[in-house]
């Protein structure tokens, strides 16, 4: 696999944040919110002016009554205080959410765009000296690894007859704040009633993380170039977690346990864009989503804030809960609080003074919020196994089932990079263990990218382990000789606070020093189904090779001498040897090298079983 050595962070000497190449909400989106054509959704006439656009909402893709086309991500987590929530981010991933090219990385092409639907710019021109101005604001970077030199983002003109001229660009660089443009439209070319604008960022594309982020763009008649200013108080960010610790818990862990799980407030960015402080109400709902119960009804907070600042906004937790006998010991149960700012002025945008923070209690924990904006992986020894291992905590005792994992994007996929889940009481060395203490391992799981629940590939155990109240810890275990290139897991750059990983690569468990959170879910309560990769556990004692370690020969014992496809792949994931045989007949390995491999074997329509192979 190929690095620069400007697309990661080396943040410890085993440790590192990778670039994300996969946008899974893009590629597993229904896409209920999107244009029903892939490339245009017009409108049935031109739009007027003004025009504007803040990204506020909850949709992945554009808005399609001001946009004609969707290749850039709608979000507020690739952003770092921006004007108002919300951004358009351009990168090197169409819409789909995967690679525009998955194998050169040296050459600088065209990627996302941003188009608008036509607007009659023919009905406020009386003559070029009219002013219109196209302002917008841009950040490099975000969350995401930075443009490089060669990277650009640039705009575009439409005039009246069709083609579109770059008016203004800017090199990458390193994260910035957001800086505004002004654009003067004078020039009669523009002066068309199907007039447009196109953002569009220039970058390597094999790299999927060249990040430029858009925000508050305005088009109107009337300005001028020092008209810069903003009228507009905004949410600017996604308020803080209404848990203590975890983002999301089973409600029969919550329930009972409420005054150590839930924070003892809630926090909000808000960004004043005034020149001047400004008078601002405040208040913020909360209710069971699932019944309809109301929590907390709003109260209103008269205050001031200061200008041209992102002031953070305090809200004190409610207490009100409801019973698990309401809702049940298994089921799932959403809180939703609902914030809001009542600005004293009218001019100013009110779409971006009401934001929505979910809770979600499910049968899982989790201290992510569902979104990677990078990846996590170590940086491994060929002979060493790399270990990882996430920290949690019951209030009450529990069955786990399995465990939910957000796989960051490889190129190529992490084919037959086979790793094992461990679950531990205890690791060597961490609260004062003397050794691991291992209550249950996994084995042969394998990596995927198929369209899983939550966008998270399931593994099921096949066998549940019962925890008691208390600490424990899971994670995976890539074992030695595995490849020296390691797997790539989610990681959740806007967590706030620890992120109670541990690693091991050389000897000990050593203590994460990535910030973050690294996208793994214990699954706990009723049996899951696992999705996204394929069942086996059921047939791995029905179908076996033997022996093990082998010299020369490979025999297959199979259920019924049923007739069996096989592949014999090596720790580099190349496919050494593969054919067909039926159970006893042996398979000639005498021309393979010593060494680990793993043989998967398959009944003609899916895989039963992947098994380690020793050859002396």
């Amino acid at each position: 696999m190929l690095f620069s050595t400007t697309c990661f962070l080396s943040v410890n000497a085993q440790e590192r944040e990778g670039m994300l190449r996969f946008n899974r909400a893009l590629f597993f989106n229904d896409r209920a919110d999107a244009p029903l054509s892939k490339s245009t959704a017009t409108v049935t006439e031109p739009l007027l002016l003004p025009f504007f656009e803040d990204f506020t909402g909850y949709g992945i893709f554009p808005d399609s009554t001001r946009w004609t086309d969707y290749h850039v991500f709608v979000n507020n987590t690739m952003c770092v205080n921006p004007v108002s929530r919300g951004v358009a981010t351009f990168d090197a991933l169409d819409w789909r959410g995967i690679p525009y090219d998955s194998f050169s990385n040296t050459s600088f092409r065209p990627a996302d765009s941003l188009t608008s639907q036509p607007i009659n710019l023919s009905l406020n021109i009386t003559s070029p000296g009219d002013s219109i101005y196209l302002s917008f604001f841009y950040q490099p970077q975000g969350n995401g690894f930075y443009p490089l030199a060669g990277d650009s983002l640039m705009l575009y003109l439409r005039t009246k007859f069709g083609g579109f001229v770059k008016v203004w660009s800017v090199e990458g660089t390193s994260l910035q704040p957001f800086k505004q443009v002004m654009i003067p439209i004078r020039d009669t070319l523009y002066f068309d009633s199907f007039f447009q604008f196109r953002f569009v960022n220039k970058g390597a594309l094999y790299w999927a993380d060249a990040v430029w982020n858009v925000d508050y763009i305005r088009l109107d008649a009337g300005r001028t170039l020092s008209d810069t200013l903003i009228s507009d108080i905004a949410f600017s960010g996604t308020p803080s977690q209404f848990l203590n610790d975890y983002t999301s818990m089973p409600y029969r862990q919550f329930f009972g346990f409420s005054s150590s799980e839930r924070t003892a407030q809630m926090t909000a960015k808000v960004h004043n864009n005034y020149t001047a402080p400004q008078s601002a109400n405040h208040a913020y709902s909360g209710k069971v989503q699932n019944f309809g119960t109301v929590l907390k009804s709003p109260t209103v907070t008269a205050g001031t804030i200061a200008a041209n600042t992102i002031s953070t906004l305090t809200f004190p937790t409610y207490t009100s809960v409801i019973p698990i006998t309401t809702t049940g010991q298994y089921n799932k149960v959403t809180f939703r609080n609902q914030f809001y700012i009542e600005s004293i002025s009218t001019a100013d945008p009110q779409e971006n003074d009401t934001v929505v923070r979910d809770v979600v209690f499910d049968n899982y924990l989790a201290y992510d919020d569902g979104t990677a904006e990078k990846s996590y992986y170590l940086d491994l020894y060929p002979t060493l196994p790399g270990k990882i291992a996430i920290e949690y905590h019951l209030n009450k005792p529990d069955t786990m089932q399995g465990m939910a994992i957000y796989f960051g994007r490889q190129v190529p996929f992490a084919s037959y990079k086979i790793f094992d889940i461990k679950v531990y009481s205890a690791l060597q060395g961490i609260y004062g263990a003397s050794t691991d203490n291992v209550l249950y391992t996994e084995e042969f799981c394998e990596p995927a990218y198929l369209d899983t629940i939550n966008k998270f590939c399931v593994y099921k155990f096949t066998n549940p382990v019962l925890l008691p109240a208390g600490t424990f810890f899971a994670g995976t275990f890539q074992p030695a000789e595995s490849g020296s290139d390691s797997l790539y897991f989610g990681l959740d750059v806007n967590r706030i606070g620890i992120n109670h990983a541990y690693y091991s690569v050389l000897s000990s468990w050593l203590p994460s020093l990535i910030s973050g959170a690294i996208m793994m879910r214990p699954l706990l309560g009723l049996p899951v189904k696992g999705t996204g990769i394929t069942e086996i556990a059921d047939l791995k004692q029905k179908w076996q090779i033997f022996p093990n370690p082998a010299t020369s020969t490979l025999t297959i014992d199979a259920e019924h001498d049923a007739v069996i496809k096989y592949s014999i792949i090596d720790v580099a994931g190349k496919t050494v040897a593969s054919g067909q045989t039926k159970g006893g007949t042996p398979i000639d390995i005498s021309g393979l090298i010593g060494g680990l491999y793993f043989v998967r074997l398959s009944n003609g329509s899916e895989t039963v079983a992947i098994q380690k192979l020793t050859k002396f």
